[in-house]
Order: structure tokens, then sequence, then C-alpha cells
């Protein structure tokens, strides 16, 4: 059988999707209820980290030891595919000895070919493109607290990154309207926005975006391998911060999520992160326990 993938969220039906959100909820309340449930034992998880990160890795190793199994962290300098060797050949070889791979790297094409190569499922843990396990956390801590978020109105204000991209493919699948803020020249990839049609807008006025809205989120304005554009950047997205006055012109439920880490006094104000309305650290959990979910989903038969 053909090993199913998780590359976006494009990669899973609406139903698949709110069923994992469940199953997520779920997991984390048996973890907290100190249930002991392994149906990952003796499984093993591949993970390839070409850009570095705290969440990402903890939130994969601690959910497969949770689950009963392990994870084998791999860096650049502990593979081949430092060194030259092709993607495909990586890819045959390292699928022959786990049970899945996840990869955090920068070139989507090349996790795009990988997960072509592998014969077990490979997780998309991050690329340039994308970032759909940060979403299944976010999309689960909305549900938490506020229930579905089907009809809601979702802001993003900043950088048009791979954060945003993804977002774009949650209005999709998760059925919400999404407005994006951002400067001239900073907006999210034109292909995600073809896809997505009327269900996302485009705007310069933050304000604008954030009037009325559900949920507010943001990024860091300038992203790892974008250190040489950090003083442009901080100049052109200033007026993009994220205040808790900005908040007050958005629904009186409103939430706001960051997926970390924060650049306290750039992209948000520091009093933010620990306003009510932030969740910041519920989402930042749910990396744990909406992945778990995900490998479950993609291993146990």
């Amino acid at each position: 059988m053909t090993a199913r993938h998780f590359l976006s969220l494009m990669d899973c039906s609406q139903a698949e999707l709110i069923n994992l959100i469940k199953r997520g909820i779920e997991l984390k309340a048996l973890h907290r209820q100190g249930v002991i449930y392994e149906p990952l034992k003796n499984r093993v998880l591949g993970m390839i980290f070409e850009k570095a990160s705290t969440r990402t890795r903890v939130s994969f190793e601690a959910g497969m030891i949770q689950l009963g199994g392990q994870a084998i962290f791999l860096s650049p300098r502990d593979t081949q595919l430092g060194r030259g060797e092709p993607i495909e050949d990586s890819a045959r070889v390292l699928s022959s000895m786990v049970d899945a791979v996840m990869i955090r790297t920068f070139a989507h094409g090349d996790i795009e070919t990988f997960a072509s190569n592998s014969s077990v499922p490979v997780i998309n843990g991050l690329t340039d493109d994308l970032h759909p396990c940060q979403l299944l956390a976010d999309m689960q801590t909305y549900q938490e607290h506020r229930g579905s978020i089907q009809g809601k109105t979702v802001a993003w204000i900043g950088d048009g990154n791979n954060m945003c991209n993804t977002f774009i493919q949650a209005a999709i699948q998760f059925d919400f309207q999404l407005r994006v803020a951002c400067p001239v020249g900073y907006e999210p990839d034109q292909r995600f926005l073809d896809q997505a049609g009327d269900r996302v807008t485009v705007t310069r006025d933050p304000n604008e975006a954030a009037t009325g809205a559900h949920l507010i989120n943001t990024d860091v304005w300038a992203s790892m391998g974008q250190e040489d554009e950090t003083e442009a950047r901080m100049k052109r997205f200033a007026p993009y911060q994220v205040t808790p006055a900005m908040l007050d012109l958005a629904d009186e439920s409103v939430l706001f999520m960051h997926c970390l880490p924060a650049h306290r006094g750039e992209e948000v104000t520091a009093e933010l992160m620990d306003d009510p309305r932030s969740v910041v650290w519920d989402q930042a959990e749910n990396r744990l326990h909406a992945q778990k979910a995900l490998v479950e989903f993609l291993l146990v038969e």
C-alpha cells in the first residue's frame, strides 16, 4: 500500500482534519489524566532537521515517547543529505529503517521529492512554503477555547510567509474567512491565494483586518534565513505590530495566537503575550497533542 504523507493541509479531507483536531483534544485529556496509551510500541520516527527548532523537536520526540515509540534526531551533520547524497537515495534508505519520517527543511520541493521516494509516511515539520503541523495545533486551540472556527473571521497581521500560506489553506479546509494585512511586496504566495479565491482578502491596513475578527495571528518579521533583511523588515513592518488596542477593534471573543518564538516589542507588544485574550501557551502545548493525533492517524491501522 502507498504510504500516506502529510505535506500540507490539503493532503487530508476536511472530515479527516476535523477528526484530527478532536483526537488531539482526546489525547491531551488522556495525558492529563495520567492514562498510559501506547499504540506505537516499537515504532520509530526519524526526524530530519535542516532548520533548527525547539518546539518541533520536543513536541515530536515527547509525543512519540508518550505513544510508546521512539524518535531519532538527525541534524545536517548526522545525515548524508548534508554531504550531497541525492534526496531520492536517502529517502529509500531511511524509510527502510523507520516507520515514519518528519522533515523540517527549506525548499518544499525537497520534501516532496523525499516523500515520492519514501515507503513510509512523511510529515512536513516546516518548509519555506508551509507549516501544516502548526495549523493543526492552532485549530485545536481555537476549538478548545471557542468551539468551531467555521464561518468565523481570522486576521493574519504581518509577513505573508509560510505560516500565512498555511492559514490560507486552513481557511479552505476549516471554512473561515481570512484577512491578510501586509506591506506591499510581502504578500503570501499567489498560488495559495488563487487556490482560496474570495475566501481570502489582502489589505495594507492592519486595523481593517483586525476589526471584528475572531482570531488574530502574527509571526516574526524576519524568519530563519532572512537575517540579512532584518533592518529593512523592521522599518516596513513597524505599522503591523499587534497591540492590545488592535485586539480592542476585534470581536469581543477574539483570541490572539503566535506560533513562537516571539520577538516581544517587535511584531507583538510584550504585554499582549500575557493578555487574557492570548492563548499562545496553550497553542504551543497543543503542538504535542495535535502531532500525536497525526502520527497515530498515519501509523495505526
